[in-house]
């Protein structure tokens, strides 16, 4: 890890704006109704006028398994990363076509492959309905009691927005519950994949070059969207750039950035250092372990297990990087300097009691959080059960319990505005894998020993008297629920149906399941006593500070800027640009091996290629998780690249953002043309991203 050495004390005062100061420099992942306008006209003379907001919005895709994309054709045809499209091409492959290690073209609509369970949003509009929600809430009214008010109207303004336009309708919850907003969906389930090459030059370079800069990935992945059988016409869709981006100029990027944390509290980020990122990060080093040895037995293994093996180390490097800042006394330090400070103002302040109150609060409630985290992530977590057929038991015991209730009464994922995508994904047929299955529960059924004990009374009723891995052979054996024909009986017979069944995996789930809700009601109290002080500090902050600041990442869709840019790093210039000339010399370098050894088709094309067209290029564009497959795009609008990774500088980003070295990673437009051209031959698609239409 270099961050350590980053973090100079000027930078370190630069990452302590996350505690909500108004932001600096190109910082921040903005709300698309609160755009920087000012900003970006005074520091680089652009305008973003209404119309350029809204076909950006509206051209920007969501892929709901994880990341973001774009439209780029008036035919319906959307641009993503390979890894973000990995899932799908999983899902797709079986022992005779290795999709996500070879790749494919689809080289007419016929040939074009549906995908199992993917969904797609793009947003249509966003309503604010702060003043609605907290009107709600009885006055006074904390813990359950809030939480299930807050359930209810939720659940009210969800329901009655899908009647009203038939579009996904999902109040997010902002500024850790300073506002609420209502943000409709286009809903797309008719998805099909048309392109992705092979993982070897998608991901080339493998682990050891994950989050690192200079790169060399053909990171991309294409689909098209489908309504009633024919491809969409999108009303919205990006103008390719064949020149793309250009060193210096300023870039944006439209994407769906997951989680942030830089609005939180001293306790909280403690909580997340001490407790949360550690039990992470020894989870995942363990699951690694588990699928790397479990796929070094066999080739088809290794097939099975590649997808999820990949995401586990992804996110295992990029917690070594977020952990990294929060163990470093300088980077920590400015966070609790600048908390203090804002302490410091509300004191000398007659209405700063109620926000320094409001900081109590928080720090009370994640001490109640603590308290009962063990369980809550073994059961209601469901880390103590890691495998997909618990999930699917999980869920019918649980839809046939909440189904009879009124809508606002249920747990959110099953209220009626979130009804059909849950039943996309409950009766997915995609395949699972049975031995799979008994190595990744039989671990987790280990870890849960571990955690508890052998005599602990959960532990004894999941065993029922067999060892962990006896039990899970047994329950993955015997369990019905990987029939989708059984699951959909279940379903449409509801709490009867279920209980009758007496499938094991069910009950399973049964027997663990009170104990699973009480440690949520408990999470969920914690959760809404922290909103409510995060709601009080955030008005006495801008009563302090005014206007001009963005919330946490919330898998929404923001708009980040800044312009192209390399950096200095060791007494070295990094360049902004990559070129396929780098890329070979890279493999050569490397033997030609394992991570970076390079796809046959590869080696064979280079003379055919134009080895000085870019291939990556890096950014000061604010980005997180969550916004890989985001379209990079100048100020004309047009795509000039797409977004697949950071640098490892930037690793502290879920806590706070620098420009000196943190950067964000993209695949460059042209040279995505040049490998589709001159690699795999595929005029037809080049041609539509071209001009536009097949």
């Amino acid at each position: 890890m270099k961050l350590r050495s980053l973090l100079t004390p000027a930078l370190a005062a630069l990452l302590a704006l996350s505690a909500g100061s108004v932001a600096r420099a190109d910082e921040g992942m903005w709300l698309y109704s609160a755009p920087p306008r000012d900003q970006i006209k005074k520091k680089y003379g652009i305008e973003l006028t209404d119309a350029w907001l809204e076909h950006l919005m509206k051209s920007s895709v969501r892929f709901n398994s994880g990341g973001s994309a774009s439209f780029v054709s008036g035919d319906g045809l959307v641009i993503t990363n390979h890894h973000v499209g990995a899932d799908d091409l999983q899902k797709l492959s079986d022992e005779k076509h290795n999709y996500l290690r070879d790749g494919l073209y689809a080289a007419t609509q016929a040939d074009e492959k549906k995908c199992v369970d993917l969904e797609l949003n793009v947003l249509q509009s966003i309503e604010d309905v702060t003043l609605r929600v907290n009107a709600a809430i009885p006055v006074g009214a904390t813990g359950e009691a809030a939480v299930l008010a807050r359930r209810k109207i939720t659940a009210e303004i969800e329901k009655e927005s899908l009647a009203k336009t038939g579009l996904r309708s999902d109040v997010v919850t902002l500024y850790q519950g300073g506002a609420y907003h209502l943000y409709r969906f286009k809903k797309y389930t008719d998805i099909r994949l048309v392109f992705a090459p092979e993982q070897g030059v998608a991901f080339f370079g493998g682990d050891p070059d994950n989050f690192e800069y200079p790169r060399y990935n053909l990171d991309v992945c294409f689909f098209r969207v489908y309504e009633n059988g024919q491809p969409i016409k999108p009303p919205h869709f990006l103008k390719w750039s064949a020149e793309g981006a250009k060193d210096g100029e300023l870039s944006f990027v439209s994407g769906h950035p997951g989680t942030t944390r830089r609005l939180l509290t001293i306790p909280e980020l403690e909580y997340i250092r001490d407790n949360q990122f550690p039990y992470q990060l020894a989870l995942l080093k363990r699951r690694e372990v588990l699928l790397s040895n479990w796929s070094n037995r066999d080739a088809e293994n290794a097939r099975r297990a590649k997808d999820e093996l990949f995401g586990i180390q992804n996110t295992r490097k990029a917690r070594d990087g977020a952990i990294a800042a929060l163990q470093d006394p300088e980077f920590f330090g400015a966070k609790v300097a600048t908390e203090a400070a804002f302490k410091k103002q509300l004191a000398d302040r007659a209405d700063g009691k109620e926000a320094l109150a409001a900081f109590d609060r928080i720090a009370e409630a994640q001490k109640k959080v603590a308290a009962i985290v063990t369980r809550q992530r073994l059961l209601e977590g469901s880390v103590a059960f890691n495998a997909d057929s618990y999930g699917l038991a999980r869920s019918l015991l649980r839809v046939a319990d909440e189904s009879p209730k009124p809508n606002g009464e249920r747990l959110r994922e099953y209220s009626d505005a979130r009804r059909e995508s849950f039943k996309q994904q409950l009766f997915s047929d995609k395949p699972i894998y049975t031995d799979l299955e008994i190595v990744t529960l039989a671990d987790s059924l280990t870890y849960l020993v571990e955690q508890l004990g052998v005599n602990d009374p959960v532990v004894k009723t999941v065993l029922a008297g067999k060892s962990p891995r006896a039990r899970a052979a047994e329950l993955i054996n015997t369990t019905k629920v990987r029939d989708v024909a059984f699951r959909k009986k279940l379903y449409e017979g509801g709490a009867a149906a279920v209980a009758a069944a007496k499938d094991p995996l069910i009950e399973v789930a049964r027997a663990v399941d009170a104990e699973a809700r009480s440690l949520r009601k408990i999470s969920e109290a914690a959760d809404e006593t922290k909103q409510q002080a995060q709601a009080i500090i955030g008005k006495a902050r801008f009563a302090l500070e005014g206007a001009g600041n963005y919330p946490d990442a919330t898998f929404t869709l923001r708009l980040s800027y800044g312009p192209v840019k390399g950096y200095d790093e060791n007494g070295q210039k990094v360049p902004a640009l990559t070129t396929y000339a780098g890329l070979y010399e890279r493999a050569a370098k490397q033997g030609n091996k394992g991570d970076f050894e390079l796809p046959e088709r590869w080696l064979k094309k280079k003379s055919a290629l134009n080895l000085a067209t870019p291939f990556n290029f890096v950014s000061t564009c604010d980005i997180i998780g969550g916004n890989s497959g985001s379209p990079t795009v100048n100020a004309a609008g047009e795509f000039i690249g797409i977004i697949f990774d950071g640098n490892i500088q930037s690793l502290s980003g879920d806590f706070g953002y620098e420009d000196k070295q943190a950067r964000a990673l993209s695949v460059h437009s042209a040279g995505i043309l040049e490998a589709l051209r001159k690699v795999y031959e595929v005029p037809a698609l080049a041609n539509e991203l071209v001009n536009g239409k097949r």
